[in-house]
Parts: structure tokens; sequence; C-alpha cells
């Protein structure tokens, strides 16, 4: 062990004025070294944990001790000269807000509350003196402590808003990606999703069906009015074809003047009634724009049953809107 004399600074202490905050003067450790109970540190050595009973305060005589905090704040490595634990002797037990963990081979005194308390009944003004130090001491620790806190919230508040405004964006570019840009509806890539994720819903006792809607004479339409009467007339029957679609159910397009909707039916009177409320909507819509004095759409409709899938469904109600449109359109026909 080193022997201290008590006349001499600590090993590593320095004058009044000088002091490293956790470094005792000369008087100081000749006091708080007598009052200890000397004890070998080997390195690796957990002295304790955080969040153990806090019981004693430690000097450090010879060696390295490593104080750990976690909370991603820094390790603190004390050397000779230097204290650590003071609390425990200063206000009583309480639980240690860090761990301890010997880094290099040295020599302690631990200090239990009891004899610290004799100190001060016998020396109180220079251990009221070190007491008062180190509490300017761990008070600037906290707020130190606390402004490293503001600065990780800043941070993180910052970190949030970025992580915010990413999902945000990503969300968007996933919905144009499921999206058709001109109707609003959901395209191919948007009805796939849904039929991935339709069975995540039961059916609750209706079965599955789809509609497909093709506007009767669209081409004419087009070259007759243009482009943007055309247009016109798509987000119009568009937006019938997201007026009928309920909970659940998924209207969209799939591309030109092909529409699709795919319905939660009870049986096939169900599904005839909702392919005729659209029919007869699209019928009795009026564009100003349009020279037609009306619209008529014509539809084929299919239940959706395994085995198939979306080509065999597909395939079905398409069979079922050609022979709707071969006789003369602003009709439905279901797939047989």
């Amino acid at each position: 062990m080193t022997l201290v004399d008590p006349r001499s600074p600590s090993p590593t202490a320095r004058t009044e004025g000088s002091l490293l905050p956790s470094v005792l003067n000369a008087e100081e450790w000749a006091l708080l070294s007598a009052a200890g109970v000397t004890r070998a540190a080997l390195p690796g050595e957990q002295l304790f944990c955080r969040g153990d009973d806090a019981q004693s305060m430690f000097l450090i005589d010879t060696g390295q001790v490593r104080l750990t905090f976690e909370d991603g704040l820094a390790d603190k490595v004390l050397g000779p000269g230097q204290y650590f634990g003071e609390l425990s002797v200063f206000v009583g037990q309480h639980q240690r807000f860090a761990g301890a963990v010997v880094e290099s081979a040295g020599v302690l005194f631990e200090i239990t509350a009891t004899a610290f308390t004799r100190l001060l009944e016998r020396e109180p003004a220079i251990i009221s003196r070190f007491m008062q130090r180190s509490f300017s001491y761990l008070l600037a620790g906290e707020q130190q402590l606390m402004q490293s806190l503001s600065r990780r919230n800043e941070d993180l508040m910052q970190t949030l808003d970025t992580l915010r405004q990413t999902r945000s964006e990503l969300s968007f570019a996933q919905q144009l990606v499921r999206s058709d840009d001109l109707t609003g509806l959901a395209n191919r890539r948007g009805l796939y999703r849904y039929l991935d994720e339709s069975q995540r819903y039961p059916l609750a006792g209706k079965r599955l069906a789809l509609l497909l809607i093709d506007i009767d004479q669209f081409k004419r339409l087009n070259d007759l009015s243009g482009h943007l009467v055309g247009d016109s007339v798509l987000r119009a029957v568009a937006d019938e074809v997201r007026r009928i679609a309920g909970p659940l159910e998924l209207p969209c397009r799939l591309g030109g003047d092909e529409f699709a909707l795919v319905l939660r039916v009870v049986d096939e009177g169900d599904l005839a009634n909702r392919a005729l409320g659209l029919i007869a909507s699209i019928r009795a819509l009026r564009l100003p724009s349009l020279r037609e004095k009306s619209l008529t759409i014509s539809v084929g409709g299919v239940f959706c049953s395994d085995p198939g899938g979306w080509s065999s469904w597909y395939s079905q109600g398409d069979l079922a809107l050609y022979e709707a449109k071969s006789r003369g359109g602003d009709r439905w026909r279901l797939a047989l």
C-alpha cells in the first residue's frame, strides 16, 4: 500500500485554488483516509453496480476506477487522490447513480456513513468545506447532464420530425404507386395488393365478386369531343364507381376506360342489384361538355372463388363484359 503523509498533498492533489473537482487536498486526505478501511482493488473488479444500495464512499490511493453511467453518458476514469460515491455518506442510503469497476490494480479506502459522521462531529469546519465543494461539483454535473439531455432531446425531436417526414413521403410515394393519377382510384398494383390482403378480412357470410366496367363508345367520344372531355368523363365514371363501393370493397381503374369493382355480396341477386344500380347512375349523368345526351357502360360480373385467382376471375369477367358489349352495351352479364 502507498503511504500518504498527512502533511503533504495527496498523490494528484493541487493547491486549494486549483484542485480537480473530485480531488482531496492534503488536510482532507489525511482525515478521510485515516477514517477509511484499506482494501486492495483488482482489475475488472465490480465495486458496485448502478441501482445498488449505497452505503459507503471511496478514496483512490493507487490505481484507477471507471464510473459507468449508461443512458448514453460517457464513462469517467478516476485516479489517485480522487474520491467517488460520496452521496452515500452525505445524505444516507440511496441507489447508486453509476457503476464502478476497477480499471487498474491499486488500493482504495472505503469510508462508511458512520465513520464519516464521526469525522463531521470531530472536524466540522474541514468536512463542511469538503462537503460544500463536493455538492457544488455534483450540482455542476447535474446541470451538465441536464444540458446534455436537453441537447439529446432536441436531437431526438429533430430525428422524429425527419422520420415523420420520411414516412409521409414514403406513404405518398406508395399511394402514387397504388393509385391512378387521373381518377384517384386504385390502379392494378393497388388491386393486386388488395387481393393479397383480402384474406385478412373475413367475409362473414358474404362472397367476393368482381365487376369489370367499360364505357360504351368511349373511343368515338374521345374522337368527337377531345381528350379533355374524355378525361372529365373518366373522372365522372370513377366518382360513381367509388360512390357505390362499400367498406372493405375496392374501386379501381385498370387502364383506359376500363374500371373494376371488387365487392362483398350475399348472393347473385345482390351482385345484380349492385351492377344495375351502377349502370343506372352512369346513365343518369349529365355532363355539359358532352355532345351525347347520356353515357352508358357495359358490365361483366364474376364470383371470385378458389381455385382460380385473379387471372381466371379476370378472364371470366372479361368474357361476360364482351357479351354485354356485343348486345349493344348499357347492360350487364354474369359469367357462368
